[in-house]
Order: C-alpha cells, then structure tokens, then sequence
C-alpha cells in the first residue's frame, strides 16, 4: 500500500465506485503541480497503490483528481461533476494518509480517514 490512498463510494447507489481514475500531484516550488501517481478503482472503489510502496514521498500540497464524468458517463449517468479534486497537506511523511471521496451525480464530501 502506499502511503497515500483513496477509497471512493457512490452513495446514490449505495456502492464503490469502481474503475475510477484518479491521480495524484504534488506541488513543487519551481515547477508547480507534479503529477506523482495515477491509476483507477478497483472493484471495491479503493486505490491501495499510487505510488511504489518503497518510495518515499516529500511533506508538501498534494491534490487527488478524481474523474467522476468518465465515472458517470460510463453508466450513462448525468452529473453535474466532470471531475472533483481534493487539495491536501502532508506534514508528517511516516503517517499514512487516506482520503475517501462520497460521490453522488451532483455532490460529494471528502474526509481525513484511517
């Protein structure tokens, strides 16, 4: 698992949200935002590997955006979304940071989860 992970829920209907793409940035202080990892839900709407498991990643902004249009389209779903991003800081690089995102076709909440 790296050390930052996403777990997304579709609560209209009640499930995860699978197959989902998502990626992660880091914002640098001469290059802006660096695209660090990216890849989709699994089945279970969860996202255990964004980056290698051995790399070490620096404190700093981060941001996760979530493709929820794809998302939506893909079950032929309007929605009001074409995609959610999620800024966040990490201060302290042995914590592990996981950040779920409840998804509907015209809202959404994120939290700091475990």
């Amino acid at each position: 698992m790296s050390a930052i992970t996403t777990h997304i829920l579709d609560v209209s209907l009640g499930k995860p949200a699978a197959g989902v793409p998502v990626m992660l940035e880091h914002e640098t202080q001469f290059e802006g935002w660096q695209i660090v990892g990216r890849g989709a839900t699994d089945n279970d709407g969860r996202l255990r590997l964004l980056q290698e498991q051995d790399e070490l990643f620096p404190t700093g902004h981060y941001r996760l955006t979530f493709d929820t249009g794809a998302y939506f389209a893909g079950q032929q779903i309007e929605s009001f979304y074409p995609q959610v991003t999620v800024a966040f800081t990490v201060r302290d690089i042995s914590q592990h940071y996981h950040v779920p995102l409840l998804l509907s076709p015209f809202g959404y909440s994120t939290y700091r989860g475990s």
